[in-house]
């Protein structure tokens, strides 16, 4: 069993940056197996993928429209995983996830990831 919990979130306005962190406590986490991924809901909209990062090599994905703004990085001694937000728009506002999943051959699909923290808000205002 794994247990992820997220801390960072908040409001901010449209420019400004946030830094999300996720800790993942467990002792079934494999540092060559598993990726951790962020994901994003905003009200009346399906989860979407955000970003992720493969725990063994440190490869990193995003989706297009946090390209160039966002960035995750993981801290292999703590267990944890950042997601720096710069440049942020009123389109990013939505409750963020952490997720983790083991062997994770695309890591934008949701299903793939098997332990998911509870989510944190970011609100981004105008």
């Amino acid at each position: 069993q794994l247990q992820l919990v997220e801390s960072g979130g908040g409001l901010v306005q449209v420019g400004g940056s946030l830094r999300l962190n996720c800790e993942v406590f467990g002792r079934t986490f494999n540092r060559y197996r598993n990726t951790v991924g962020w994901f994003r809901q905003a009200p009346g909209k399906e989860r979407e993928f955000v970003a992720s990062i493969r725990w063994d090599s440190g490869t990193t994905d995003y989706v297009d429209s946090v390209k160039g703004r966002f960035t995750i990085s993981r801290d292999n001694a703590k267990l944890t995983v950042d997601l720096q937000m710069n440049s942020l728009k009123p389109e990013d506002t939505a409750t963020y996830y952490c997720a983790t999943g083991r062997n994770i051959i695309s890591t934008p699909m949701s299903s793939a990831y098997e332990y998911w923290g509870q989510g944190i808000q970011v609100t981004v205002s105008s």
